[in-house]
């Protein structure tokens, strides 16, 4: 192999990596968070778990994608385990789309297909035609670079130690072993496979070594899931066990019917695929080292799929067993509930992240608003009972709240640095606001609480009067954070009674100082309680303006998802 060769297989292998994550953003920004809301609306029947697992990663081309969804799904309670085995089956069927593009040969077509697709990238403003440009455009390179490949490694057939290499292969356990590394090191099976049928039409790999390296593959390709499932929850974690039993199983089924029935091909894909779908696929796939490979794939998956369909729940058994549930997974420290900690340095990207992170940060949020409605109401109930036991409570709370702030944030700095949909940037960035609106709900909720100390060391008293118009403020304030945690959210009636909510609590401040300013020229109240009462006023305005703009934020939200 000469240096241009060499050369030509690493131009070949960047622009194939390269399509494939152009069509992968291109899909990303066209999707949005529809895949998200397929997912979490159609998995409660097996069956179409299984199709809609298989349609998506048809989509999307990578059952990674489709596994970290799921995981992320999981992790934040909105997927049952149960519901997860079902995606994740369909997954592994849907990923085979890929190679069945590859063994269809359309390379002649790719120049053309990329020309189309940059044209409606660069040329056309519509944003959704542009993403549409994206994806053609990165299939085109994507087919380009195979053929690159191809024809770089051809000269390897005649290289006697490249041969001896890939003959080793014709040891499952090594094959395996191969397919297993190679497809962990990427982190895309889709990739891997394509990059497999290439060594297959170039000659340089028989098909009955590559079948066993192919199966490593589809064990590989769980590695992307394990690690999004890092700091996950013990059901989160259950998923990715599942995927590896599903591709462990299947893996050991096939090499040892591989072992069995030694065959040189399966060009007819009888042995394979046997039925309509194997005469169908033999039928329109050319006859080719690549068309026996995406056959071969396409059978792994659909065969172990239809074994493992009926013990599903069995799988899932199993997982918890392997994994069972430890009392010091209740952490009572404050943590996250529903988010994944950052690994600094980390880069989360693909179809899909961004989905699982806007379901859970609207899980978080939706704490973290629960703790500011909790700490308003302890915050009001110790100024008029001049209470000081549950000022510690409170405090506690606004720390965990100032936590939660500052993980959220960090979340959606990371998200908003790699996303490539407009839409989903314009949520995650709703939730910035939002977060530091509920963090400073919880700051004037802080300073409410500590009017108890004061009240109590001069001994301050508030007038009869005022003790009502605070009963008042408080149950304004708890029916604002109300409506923000109601099921209308985002509506249009719903803004709209928001902010008449929120004026009047401007009216309300209003005629309350003024009727303090009365009562403190009458000497029914001290001149320091009217300084205190002022400053209560001023926090309860402040309560209401940041119930306005998380109202308003959630409008936002509400017109993207």
């Amino acid at each position: 192999m000469q240096m241009t060769d060499f050369l030509s297989l690493l131009g070949g292998l960047a622009l194939f990596l390269y399509g494939m994550q152009m069509m992968s953003s291109g899909l990303e920004a066209a999707a949005g968070s529809r895949m998200k809301q397929i997912l979490e609306r159609l998995t409660a029947n097996r069956f179409l778990g299984v199709l809609v697992g298989a349609a998506i990663t048809a989509v999307i081309q990578s059952s990674s994608a489709t596994t970290v969804m799921v995981v992320g799904f999981v992790n934040a309670g909105m997927m049952t385990l149960n519901q997860a085995v079902w995606i994740i089956m369909g997954a592994n069927i849907g990923t085979t789309v890929t190679g069945l593009l590859i063994a269809l040969d359309v390379g002649e077509l790719a120049p053309l297909i990329a020309f189309v697709g940059v044209v409606l990238a660069v040329f056309v403003k519509k944003p959704q035609l542009q993403h549409v440009g994206q994806i053609f455009a990165g299939l085109g390179v994507l087919f380009i670079g195979m053929d690159m490949m191809s024809a770089a490694m051809s000269p390897l057939r005649e290289s006697e130690a490249f041969v001896g290499i890939m003959s080793n292969f014709s040891n499952p356990v090594l094959g395996i072993l191969a397919g297993m590394i190679f497809t962990a090191i990427i982190q895309s099976s889709s990739a891997s496979v394509g990059i497999l049928q290439a060594l297959a039409n170039s000659g340089v790999i028989a098909y009955s070594n590559s079948v066993f390296v192919l199966f490593g593959q589809n064990i590989g390709t769980c590695i992307t899931a394990v690690l999004a499932s890092i700091g996950t929850t013990r059901n989160a974690k259950r998923t990715t066990i599942i995927h590896l039993m599903f591709n462990i199983i299947g893996t050991v089924i096939f090499t040892a019917l591989f072992i069995l029935f030694p065959i040189a091909s399966v060009i007819d894909g009888s042995l394979v695929l046997p039925g309509a779908l194997g005469s169908f696929l033999s039928g329109v796939l050319p006859a080719t080292p690549a068309g026996q490979i995406a056959i071969t794939h396409t059978s792994f998956n659909i065969i172990t799929t239809l074994l493992l369909l009926p013990l599903g729940n069995y799988l899932a058994k199993a997982a918890v067993k392997i994994l069972p549930d430890r009392p010091e997974d209740k952490d009572e420290r404050m943590h996250l509930e529903y988010l994944t900690p950052i690994q600094t340095g980390s880069k989360e990207s693909g179809l899909g992240v961004s989905a699982i992170q806007v379901d859970q940060l609207q899980h978080e949020l939706h704490r973290m608003m629960l703790m500011a409605q909790e700490n308003v109401e302890a915050s009001f109930r110790s100024v008029l009972d001049r209470n000081e036991d549950e000022l510690s409570q409170v405090e506690e709370t606004e720390e965990y709240i100032d936590f939660l702030n500052r993980e959220i944030s960090l979340h959606i700095s990371h998200v908003i640095a790699y996303e490539t949909n407009q839409q989903a940037s314009a949520v995650v960035s709703s939730f910035l606001t939002i977060s530091g609106n509920i963090e400073r709900i919880g700051d004037h909720a802080d300073n409410l609480a500590g009017y108890t100390r004061m009240l109590n060391r001069r001994d301050i008293a508030f007038s009869q009067a005022a003790q009502q118009e605070i009963v008042s403020m408080q149950d304004i304030c708890l029916k604002g954070i109300q409506q923000l945690l109601s099921d209308q959210a985002g509506s249009v009636e719903w803004l709209t009674q928001v902010s008449a909510l929120e004026q009047r609590i401007d009216d309300m401040t209003r005629d309350y100082r003024r009727g303090h300013l009365a009562r403190m020229q009458s000497g029914e109240c001290s001149a320091e309680g009217g300084i205190l009462y002022s400053e209560l006023l001023t926090d309860f305005e402040r309560i209401g303006d940041h119930i306005l703009n998380i109202a308003q934020e959630l409008s936002k939200v509400h017109q993207h998802i």
